[in-house]
């Protein structure tokens, strides 16, 4: 199915045309509908097939409705919300239930396979990440070149959500990558050699990435997005979150302790990056021209042994903990908001 994106432009009106051209959900009598996602089928790995990329400074996060959300049946039950926006906090973001690659948060030009562990490029690099990102602990995944033509090129690493997706990971700040050819590791466009023969068809990597369980001035709980407004898109319904690139660039600090190691058919190539920027991290990975690539995000990992001897995590394991920081995050919400939802529920 061909997915679509949505039309963003800057200049953004008070009542502009949200993607997809709906002007956001409703209900009998013109009212909004909380279960406006409730009935709509996903796909068996959990995500739309027709969906808003993550692109022009903005970035869509799937939600669905918050059973635990206060206030839910004086809503539903109201018609002072008639014609109105659905509230953010009635809904939270959905927490997707395996790692996969993530359909929404990669240059649209990849081409992801449908069990979405597999990915193959085209034409310049462009980057694809995970659906899970990682901020303490010791996390593991493998990727296997499963194509790599002649003048083909991959550069795979670790980067956070505001690294450039029209560009090799490792371009800017928000990325490390290690590159196939000379073997060369990236960061900010800097390059320096890792391993003297790089890597090649059939070759499996590995990637490990430590980053210290604790250290001042680290919020490690994730954003909730309830205070963000939702827009409606082939019948789903998500927050959109604009980039706040500069201010990120300000807060970058290196954290002490950390490093990124890269192995090559179970062999370690030692310590790649140290002292790494503070944040949250993805499995990513940027192809150049049309190699294709598979990942493992465990549990049964090719070189099992990685994991025993540097005491991580697979990235498979990421699901239970992030789903529980992120039911945490919600309630850390409506806690602090109590008194605003209530006033906002009741139209005082």
């Amino acid at each position: 199915m061909e997915e679509s994106t949505p039309s963003l432009t800057k200049g953004r009106p008070n009542k502009r045309k949200l993607p997809g051209g709906d002007q956001g959900p409703t209900g009998k009598k013109g009212r909004p509908s909380s279960d406006i996602t409730a009935n709509v089928k996903l796909p068996a790995h959990g995500y739309p097939l027709e969906h808003p990329f993550n692109k022009d400074g903005y970035r869509y996060i799937l939600a669905e409705p918050d059973p635990h959300a206060p206030f839910r049946q004086e809503f539903d039950e109201s018609a002072d919300w008639a014609g109105k926006p659905i509230p953010g906090w009635l809904y939270r973001s959905l927490t997707p239930n395996s790692v996969l690659l993530a359909l929404h948060d990669r240059a649209p030009q990849l081409k992801v396979a449908e069990d979405r562990l597999a990915v193959t490029g085209e034409k310049g690099y462009c980057m694809i990440r995970a659906s899970h990102f990682v901020t303490r602990g010791n996390w593991y995944f493998e990727v296997t070149i499963e194509e790599m033509p002649e003048g083909a090129a991959t550069r795979i690493g670790w980067g956070q959500e505001y690294a450039n997706l029209q560009a090799p990971l490792g371009y800017d700040k928000f990325g490390y990558s290690w590159r196939s050819r000379k073997g060369t590791k990236f960061h900010e466009s800097c390059g320096k050699t890792c391993s003297p023969d790089g890597y090649s068809e059939g070759d499996t990597l590995g990637f490990l990435i430590c980053l210290p369980e604790t250290g001042p001035n680290r919020d490690y709980m994730p954003n909730t997005f309830k205070d963000r407004p939702l827009v409606k898109f082939k019948s789903h319904l998500y927050y959109e979150d604009k980039d706040k690139i500069t201010e990120a660039l300000k807060n970058l600090k290196t954290v002490p302790g950390s490093k990124i190691l890269f192995f090559k058919n179970g062999k370690s190539q030692g310590v790649a990056f140290e002292n790494i920027n503070g944040g949250a991290y993805y499995p990513a990975i940027s192809i150049y021209k049309n190699a294709t690539v598979s990942v493992n995000f465990g549990p049964s990992f090719k070189y099992p042994e990685i994991e025993q001897r540097f005491k991580c995590k697979g990235m498979c394991d990421r699901v239970e903990e992030l789903i529980c920081e992120q039911s945490l995050a919600d309630m850390v919400y409506f806690s602090d908001n109590d008194g605003k939802l209530r006033l906002d529920t009741f139209n005082l």
